[in-house]
């Protein structure tokens, strides 16, 4: 049969249900949850910096690392479904200690991750309370009290239950397309009405423009997500139905919005005026004042905040799926993998999430001496890099699976898997490398290369010791049970 998906060495793993987790996803939350996840304005501004030569850049990523995500998350998660999705994929193909370190990774990136998503949420929702206000964002205290006070509501939300939180994801995913359809919209009138001032020469490669390296990396970590919906595997109704649809129209509508919203914020704001954390409403003040309707920029940044909210809800949850099945494997503290009792959700793995990115946020503003824009620019770089680790894995699984001398066809042929395995692999890898250069916002190189090198080694060595000592327990277990059995 065309579909069997049985071979010999690389087995095609049978579903599992994660203990009393309940299937809420439909295809519309997934495609909601995707354009949430994939498509966050909070990267743009970061990338619009650079200029209009990060149109190609996208355009290159798109068709290079975003196309084999797709193929990759649909063509593994038909063969290995189930919660967990990287840490899963990469434990059936290589092994334990990889599965456990992909996972890892993608768990301990959105550490970083979430906190650059809540002070993205303070440096918008101050325009919530008129421009008058916007200063705040660059105040500490109260960008760390708002953070705070969202992540506290985020984790609530997601405790109650996937029942519940994901209408945070979908009125973020439906905010994300209205606020992300405004901004094109603004930019298509102030061009028919004042054209731009844009010309070939701003889409041309600069020399010397080392920022750029580090804007291909952020680019590819914007372009992540497709694999969310998966962490949730067991949590997805009918997913093998349900989930290529849906990878297909959030891949599409996701791209779409990127590449439109880049384009507009270049044509808005002036590169050198955008602002990493307010660069989207900047866009919208600016345009909405040249076409008299300056009242919209409260109702788009109050939009804009739900949208954020959405992110990070997404992130929060899902990313936290990852603890909770190493809990159950073992590979971590038991606890991680207790579910609530009357929410049946994995509350201890959120909570210990949660409270790991406040700690972070709080070590960058108490000890670096950095300013509001340098700290989110720290730590979406040191994601950057933490988040495409398991994308090696994802890359690198499609090429062992297709080379394997008894492969069976899945859901694609051996050709899409090979052009799609070594695509996504050589752009991963070149996205990781320059993710180490530093943005235009970093003061300091030494103290970002200590940050960068040191922070990537010290969470790889935090998952070899969480693996080899959690990992021993296991073991014993085992033998206790198999000496139980006889």
């Amino acid at each position: 049969m065309a579909n069997e998906v049985i071979t010999t060495a690389l087995p095609v793993a049978q579903p599992h249900e994660a203990p009393h987790l309940k299937r809420v996803l439909g295809r519309w939350d997934l495609v909601l949850l995707f354009v949430v996840a994939v498509f966050n304005l909070n990267v743009v501004p970061s990338i619009a910096a650079n200029g209009g030569v990060t149109v190609w850049l996208w355009m290159i990523s798109l068709l290079l690392f975003f196309w084999p995500q797709g193929i990759a998350v649909i063509e593994l998660a038909h063969r290995y479904p189930g919660e967990g999705g990287v840490y899963l994929w990469a434990k059936e193909v290589f092994g334990d200690f990889h599965g456990f370190l992909s996972g890892w990774c993608y768990w301990t990136n959105n550490m970083m991750y979430v906190p650059t998503i809540m002070l993205y949420f303070v440096g918008v929702s101050v325009f919530v309370l008129g421009p008058a206000h916007a200063g705040l964002a660059d105040s500490k205290s109260f960008a760390l009290a708002a953070s705070l006070a969202l992540l506290v509501v985020l984790v609530v939300l997601n405790i109650v239950g996937l029942g519940v939180g994901k209408w945070i994801n979908n009125i973020g995913g439906l905010g994300t397309l209205i606020a992300g359809g405004i901004l094109i919209s603004l930019g298509v009138a102030i061009w028919l009405r004042f054209g731009t001032s844009i010309t070939w020469v701003d889409f041309q490669v600069p020399a010397g423009r080392h920022s750029l390296f580090n804007a291909f990396g952020v680019i590819c970590f914007g372009l992540v997500g497709l694999e969310l919906a998966s962490v949730m595997g067991d949590e997805i109704d009918n997913p093998r139905k349900t989930l290529p649809a849906a990878v297909a129209w959030g891949g599409v509508l996701s791209g779409a919005l990127y590449i439109g919203t880049t384009l507009t914020l270049l044509v808005a704001v002036s590169r050198d005026q955008i602002s990493v954390l307010q660069g989207i409403v900047q866009a919208v003040s600016h345009m909405s004042s040249r076409v008299g309707i300056g009242w919209i920029i409260a109702p788009f940044a109050l939009m804009l905040s739900l949208s954020i909210a959405g992110i990070g809800s997404a992130w929060l949850g899902g990313s936290a799926r990852i603890p909770f099945v190493a809990g159950l494997d073992s590979y971590m503290p038991d606890w991680l993998g207790k579910i609530h009792p009357k929410y049946s959700t994995p509350y201890a793995a959120l909570i210990v999430h949660a409270a790991v990115s406040l700690i972070l946020v709080v070590i960058n503003f108490s000890f670096s001496g950095a300013g509001v824009q340098e700290t989110f620019q720290k730590l979406l770089s040191l994601a950057v890099v933490l988040q495409l680790i398991p994308f090696l894995y994802m890359f690198s699984a499609l090429l062992r699976i297709a080379m394997h001398s008894s492969f069976t066809r899945g859901r694609y042929g051996k050709i899409t898997l090979i052009a799609a395995g070594l695509s996504g692999l050589l752009t991963t890898m070149l996205g990781i490398a320059l993710a180490f250069f530093p943005a235009q916002q970093i003061t300091s190189l030494f103290s970002y290369e200590v940050w960068m090198f040191g922070g990537t080694l010290a969470f790889i060595g935090l998952a070899a010791f969480f693996f080899f000592i959690y990992g021993r327990r296991k073991s014993a277990r085992k033998l206790a049970s198999a000496a139980s059995a006889l």
